[in-house]
Order: structure tokens, then sequence, then C-alpha cells
């Protein structure tokens, strides 16, 4: 994905205020409108410029862009960086000049949780959304989680600033991936004495070195000895709540899948845990684990290409 650098689009420094970025923005956009310009490829202009304003005269949107490309380095290719947008407090409302804009992949990626849907006024506060990260044993224990949020603040030199809040937020048990928690009070003040809003968290989870996450199933890739596979056995596998043992058919292949019902997220119903079977053939690192193998090749008269007709 290529990197979108919309200081330089708008023709602005890094350092400009609202102002100079409004400015700036009017000046384009009248040169490469569409209806009026006669520029060669103004359309596609006019639209890289209505993105670029899109993000940088909205407080939230270029904080967060700042400190994204102070991390990139030119010439390589963009991806975003693991858990991008974690602890970020934006509104969903608000005006957008850029309305209808068709937008970029490079915007989609980065802003999608961050678009904007009208403007509204009320005595009521905003409601402020927020994504955090947690670990995945916290939806089985639930407990006090510690978040940090960011929100800019807007100086009165018109510079933008990232403001730090700490919340201890009770994590009930069972919660699932995107599941949203509501703290009540905890979003903008209210304007002339008015109620303050909400603040929406949207949950997701560390990766984590053993399970995949779907809903509330789990996945692990389990390996097994190429005799367990053979023959059958009873082994130990991990679960997400201890330890268990495993019946492993006789016969099975890798890729196998087998079902522990309820042994993923807690809920109604729970989760359950899949454990696919990955058969792992030891080293032939020694005389005797040679002669096992040749052994085998005689013994057996195995062709595990035979499906395919060779």
């Amino acid at each position: 994905m290529e990197f979108k650098d919309y200081y330089k689009l708008l023709e602005v420094d890094r350092t400009a205020t609202a102002d100079d970025i409004k400015s700036a923005y009017r000046k384009l956009a009248r040169k490469y409108h569409p209806d009026v310009s006669k520029e060669p490829g103004a359309e596609a202009r006019f639209k890289e410029i209505g993105e670029a304003y899109e993000v940088l005269q909205d407080p939230e949107k270029r904080v967060a862009y700042d400190q994204l490309g102070d991390r990139w380095r030119g010439g390589q290719e963009f991806t975003p960086p693991p858990e991008w947008g974690a602890g970020f407090e934006f509104t969903p409302g608000g005006d957008s000049a850029a309305e209808g804009t068709d937008y970029s992949d490079f915007f989609s990626t980065l802003f999608g949780n961050f678009s904007r849907h009208g403007a509204s006024t009320r005595a009521h506060g905003e409601d402020h959304h927020a994504k955090i990260f947690i670990d995945l044993e916290a939806a089985f224990h639930g407990g006090t989680h510690t978040v940090t949020l960011r929100s800019p603040q807007v100086e009165a030199q018109g510079r933008v600033v990232l403001r730090e809040r700490s919340l201890n937020v009770q994590i009930p048990k069972g919660i699932r991936e995107s599941q949203h928690i509501r703290l009540a009070g905890q979003g903008a003040p209210g304007i002339q004495g008015g109620t303050p809003g909400d603040l929406y968290l949207e949950i997701h989870f560390h990766p984590h070195p053993l399970y995949q996450v779907q809903g509330r199933d789990l996945s692990l890739s389990l390996p097994i000895a190429p005799w367990e596979a053979a023959l059958g056995a009873t082994v130990k596998a991990p679960t997400p709540t201890g330890v268990v043992e495993v019946k492993i058919p006789p016969g099975s292949q890798s890729g196998r899948k087998l079902r522990l019902k309820g042994r993923g997220i807690p809920g109604e119903p729970a989760g359950d845990l899949y454990l696919a079977l990955n058969v792992v053939l030891p080293k032939a690192d020694t005389e005797s684990a040679q002669q096992i193998y040749q052994t085998m090749a005689r013994e057996l008269a195995f062709n595990p290409r035979q499906a395919l007709g060779v």
C-alpha cells in the first residue's frame, strides 16, 4: 500500500495551523474542481486534496496521522503497525469537507473507525469511542483492566496536543472480539451544564501465541508424533483454563480437527476449542534414527503420492 503524504498534497508544512490548512484546501479545491478546472487529472487531484483535508482539518485524525508518519520510512511499502489506532478517543460526528469522497485504501485502512457522519449540536456532551486491546485470558476470568486513552486538544495557538487519561474498566467474563463496553458519563463534557456524553470501548484481543479466535470459538495447532497419529494415543493439550487429556483416533492425518465442546470463550452457550492435528516427524540425525526410517521405507511400501497418479 502506498503511504499518503497529506501535508505534501495540501502543500503545507507539518507545523501548519488549522487556518493554514483550511486556506490551502480552499485554494487547491478551486484550482482542481472538476467542474471548472482544465488541469490534467483534475478530478483525481481534487479527490486527493479532499482526502488530505478530511484528515488534517480534524484534530483527532491529524494527531493519529502524525504519530503514524513519524514511524514511516520513505521509499518503503506501507503497512499499518500492529494494533493501529488503539487508545485513541474519537467522536463520531462533525463536519466533513470531503463528504462523499471516494477514499483511498490508505485512508480506509487507517480511519475506517474515525469516519464522521454529519454535525450534531446539543446540550448533551458528545459520545466518544476508542479501541482497546486486552489479553485473551481476560475474556475467561473478567476483572478490572487499566486502559490509557489519548484524545487531541487544540491549544489557543492552534497547535494540537494529546491529552492522556487512565481509566479502570471492568471487563465482563465472556466478552467477545469487537464487543463494546459503555462507560456512562466518560465522553465529552456537556454544553452549558448539559450531561456529559458516554465513552464506548471497542474490545480487541492481543495476538495470542497459541490460540486463534473466531467469535467465541478458539483453534489451536496440536503437534503429535507419527506413531500417535497412526496408532492412536491419549495426549495432553493446553486450554485457556488448564491442561486436558485428548484422545487421538488411530489413522489421524495432519489437518484433522478435534472439537473440545465448551472449552472456548465463556457464554450462553460457551464457545468450543478446535484442535488441528499437526503430525511432526522426528529428526533423522542419529544412526539409529536413520535405520528406523530405512526400515519403514522397506517394510511399509507406502506411497504418499499415489492419489496423484505418480
